[in-house]
């Protein structure tokens, strides 16, 4: 049974269900469509005169490029709409937005400010005003697919910042030459002043474009008529009584015919080298064809050998010759069409000058002389060619001289005080040695230029050579002395060196600048050298003393009387020398290579030698066994050489002798090594070795056979055992087991039943 009154109450329930969800569905705000496409709205800002733009991604199904309808609308009203290369503005849009333009280097729409690549359907909004604030979607729609959008489709939000002080920006203008243009930049307060620049100058220093121009009292601005000079950025600044500014800005772009600008009367191309044939003319939009013509007929360089229409239009010929003069006129064209074409330009084929003297290549010259570089030239003349110019209307060779002129290669100026030209002959007195460098002849007449290149080296003057040279010597220094060839500021010095046996030479520089002494170190004592000065400046190398020879004291590590002080057995008495003593510490080490024999240097002997001379040379000796015969021996100048190819087995003797200076010998203690049988050692031990591993295999062989035989045994047991109980035997006897025996028992009895039987 239904209560009373439940019904109508039912009924209201319905009715509100049904308005919420009429209300959610015909909801046209953003926020449902953005739940939709589960897309967030982008949030913009701007100000009064700025510009802004709005990125909207296009996303083509399967990612394969498809035609497309780019559609924007604001709180439900198209503002702009692309197909196919057409655009649709609506009022108060028009002018101010456009599609982001396409990169064709980059193969993609400019990038923002954020380095972030535009989508195909971003726009930008320009001259913002303050109505612009609100939504704005971007929709994508597919004309030729099912369904037609897609997941395509962006919010946007555009706040804008209005200033005090200005209304109405001033928009983006494209107007032909000679119509009116027309920039608003209307003010909110009255008595604020308007001020208008043009690519940031006031137009007050303008005077072609101010005299053209009005400004109304609304501060909008007027260009009447416009010229194709006038494109550009202008700018409208309001100031109102506080001192308060805010400005905007617009481009105007002004369209015309192309044109021609410029048409010389006569031009000259050079005989036998290319040459360039311009047209200088203006076109808004771009050029879009350019005709040529030769003494009134269609001059088409695609079918002319040997010239080429360059992008700009200008002719290039690859090797000028005769034929190529005449009359040429240009005709450029744009999409608008064309303002006619050039006035008649006369090609004049004149050959370039030829040197008829040259300078040298290479000059030299000391500083404070005189040097003088000619150089002359003429027009060419080809005698065969007159004729064939006169039928053509060329006129002869010009007559006089080409223009000659000097210059310095480097850009750098020839010093005019000390220099002068006469008939083409450069002279340049006084040289200096900053005139040092590459220096060009040029001549030129109204072909071409041609030039020559001489090259002035400065000869520098080379100190003289020191002479008086004496020397000193111990037994590792050599001192030396010598008077300059002559005086000079920085002159510095330099002591070259050699032993007499040896053909490298040594250098030791002299660091303090004018000294006239110096100290060879390091040298070998009773050792000949070959010693001179060479004297230097600012300037370089100057010339070598004469050679000198002086010996070190002492006598030579390396001669033969050494060698034979060095005794073939280690019997001989080795005495202390005055100089030194013996060599200590001497070693015997194993190396990977053999033994290495290490040892220390000797000390000074007397109190008179504090120290031990720089220069020594050591030998080492070693002798086999009790024998006192040397049959190995080394000299070397380090504290350690590497002695190889030693017998096991054996014992050595080593000893080391240290030469020194005044035919000093000092010879070590001796050191004894018995090198191991290493050999035999190693035979024992892998015989030790195989025995130890037969003994181990045997025990191994000895264990695992045992367990085969007593698991075969156990095997045979029970077989026996299975068989003879509970069974008859040989001769009819019963073999009886007791049922409680365990097995070992069993077994016994049936050995022993089986025996019985």
């Amino acid at each position: 049974m239904v209560p009373p009154g439940s019904a109508p109450r039912r009924r209201r329930v319905k009715d509100i269900a049904c308005v919420l969800l009429v209300f959610v569905a015909c909801s046209s705000g953003p926020s449902s469509a953005l739940l939709d496409d589960e897309k967030q709205p982008t949030f913009l800002t701007a100000s009064v005169g700025e510009s802004v733009v709005f990125n909207c991604q296009v996303e083509f199904p399967h990612d394969i490029a498809i035609p497309y309808i780019l559609r924007w609308n604001k709180e439900g009203n198209t503002v702009f709409s692309w197909y196919d290369g057409v655009m649709t503005s609506s009022e108060g849009y028009a002018g101010r937005v456009s599609r982001v333009a396409w990169d064709h280097q980059l193969q993609q729409y400019y990038t923002g400010v954020n380095h972030q690549a535009y989508g195909k359907g971003a726009v930008n909004l320009t001259s913002i005003r303050e109505s612009d604030q609100g939504w704005y979607e971007c929709r994508i729609y597919f004309p030729n697919r099912t369904p037609n959008t897609g997941r395509n489709g962006t919010w946007f939000h555009l706040t804008v910042d209005g200033g005090t002080l200005l209304a109405i920006p001033p928009i983006n203008q494209t107007t032909m030459e000679g119509e009116s243009a027309h920039f608003k930049c209307v003010t909110k307060e009255e008595g604020a002043t308007v001020t208008w620049y043009k690519d940031g100058v006031q137009f007050s220093e303008l005077p072609s474009l101010s005299s053209r121009s009005r400004i109304s009292s609304d501060g909008s601005l007027t260009i009447s008529p416009t010229d194709m000079g006038d494109p550009g950025y202008y700018n409208c600044e309001v100031t109102n009584e506080m001192g308060e500014k805010q400005s905007a800005g617009a481009h105007l772009n002004v369209e015309y015919k192309a044109k021609v600008i410029y048409s010389p009367s006569e031009q000259h191309l050079p005989h036998g080298r290319p040459g360039l044939l311009d047209c200088h003319f203006r076109a808004n939009p771009p050029l879009t064809y350019l005709r040529w013509e030769k003494d009134g007929f269609l001059f088409d360089p695609y079918n002319v050998q040997g010239v080429f229409l360059m992008h700009n239009g200008s002719l290039y010929f690859n090797k000028v010759d005769s034929s190529h003069g005449g009359m040429y006129t240009c005709i450029p064209y744009n999409e608008l069409g064309t303002e006619g074409p050039s006035l008649p330009m006369r090609v004049l084929i004149t050959r370039p000058p030829v040197f008829t003297i040259k300078p040298n290549n290479l000059y030299v010259r000391k500083i404070g002389e005189t040097i003088s570089m000619p150089c002359d030239a003429r027009h060419d003349v080809d005698e065969s060619a007159l004729t064939a110019d006169a039928e053509l209307g060329v006129p002869p060779p010009l007559s006089g001289k080409p223009v000659l002129s000097w210059t310095r290669k480097d850009g750098a100026l020839i010093p005019h005080a000390r220099s002068s030209i006469s008939g083409g002959n450069l002279t340049i007195v006084n040289i200096q040695k900053e005139d040092r460098g590459f220096y060009q002849c040029v001549a030129s007449n109204e072909a071409s230029t041609i030039t020559a290149e001489a090259e002035l080296m400065i000869e520098n003057v080379a100190p003289r050579a020191p002479y008086n040279l004496t020397a000193n010597s111990t037994l590792t220094t050599i001192s030396l002395r010598w008077v300059p060839g002559y005086r000079k500021p920085k002159q510095e010095y330099s002591v070259w060196y050699r032993r007499e046996d040896s053909s490298e030479w040594k250098t030791l520089k002299i660091l303090s600048v004018g000294t006239r002494e110096a100290v060879v170190p390091n040298l070998n004592p009773g050792t000949t050298y070959d010693i001179m000065v060479l004297s230097q400046d600012v300037h370089g190398d100057g010339m070598f003393s004469k050679a000198i020879r002086v010996r070190t004291k002492g006598i030579s590590p390396y001669s033969a009387n050494t060698s034979k002080r060095v005794l073939n057995d280690l019997s001989g008495p080795f005495g202390f020398s005055e100089v030194m003593g013996p060599p200590k510490n001497v070693t015997v080490t194993v190396h990977s290579e053999g033994y290495l024999v290490s040892w220390e240097p000797p000390e000074p002997n007397t109190i008179d030698v504090q120290e031990t001379p720089a220069q020594l040379v050591y030998t080492l000796r070693w002798a086999q066994g009790s024998q006192e015969h040397v049959i190995g021996k080394a000299e070397t100048a380090d504290t350690s050489f590497l002695v190889k190819g030693l017998e096991e087995d054996q014992t050595y003797h080593f000893q080391v002798v240290a030469i020194g200076p005044g035919d000093a010998l000092s010879a070590s203690s001796r050191f004894v090594l018995h090198v191991p049988p290493y050999r035999r050692m190693k035979a024992i031990m892998v015989g030790v070795l195989v025995g130890v591993s037969f003994l181990l295999l045997a025990a191994v062989a000895s264990y695992f056979g045992r367990r085969a035989f007593l698991r075969h045994q156990k095997n045979s047991d029970r077989k026996i055992y299975n068989m003879l109980v509970g069974r008859q035997g040989h001769g009819g006897c019963t073999i009886g087991i007791p049922r409680d025996r365990n097995e070992e028992d069993c077994r016994a009895v049936v050995h022993d039943k089986a025996a019985y039987c």
